[in-house]
């Protein structure tokens, strides 16, 4: 259930990081570099939530500001995120791990900044300016933090469990 209130998703925002960062503490360095079969490693996916953070906040402070608001980016349109995202993991190339992992910090303390100098009702009280939808701009916050969280933490789970590549017991080829 999405948050409704400042402090609820001030709550999850908080949750949903540390949960994170204590699975991303299980991480090394080789271990976060090491590809899965769609050619993703655990560093891109750190880097890629950090920078879908610093995306919203990007669209929040066009929308405020009164300029037009480029969702997800200038040049793209949602149906183009897997291109999109390809581009980004392309910008993130020479990124490593321990960089990731603090660009990630770091966006998540921007995040829960803008939380709470937000209210309620900036949060809450109706569409987020320039977002040409209904989500209000609490609801595009939790979308571009406890949200990609869980879903950054489900994925290094699983690639954890994974037995590493090369030692004869990835199963049948």
């Amino acid at each position: 259930m999405p948050a409704t209130t400042k402090d609820q998703l001030l709550l999850v925002s908080h949750k949903e990081f540390a949960k994170l960062e204590k699975t991303l503490e299980q991480v090394g360095s080789a271990m976060s570099l090491a590809k899965d079969p769609d050619d993703t490693c655990i560093k891109d996916v750190v880097a890629h939530r950090a920078h879908w953070i610093d995306l919203f906040l990007g669209w929040y402070e066009d929308g405020l500001a009164g300029k037009e608001v480029f969702f997800p980016a200038e040049g793209y349109k949602w149906n183009d995120l897997k291109r999109y995202n390809a581009d980004v993991r392309l910008e993130q190339v020479d990124v490593g791990w321990d960089q990731a992992r603090a660009m990630l910090v770091l966006a998540h303390g921007d995040l829960v900044n803008l939380i709470e100098s937000c209210s309620q009702r900036d949060l809450y009280g109706g569409p987020m300016a320039g977002a040409n939808n209904h989500w209000t701009t609490g609801r595009w916050a939790e979308a571009a933090g406890p949200s990609h969280y869980r879903s950054a933490a489900k994925y290094v789970r699983s690639r954890l469990r994974q037995p590493p590549l090369g030692t004869g017991s990835e199963g049948p080829s």
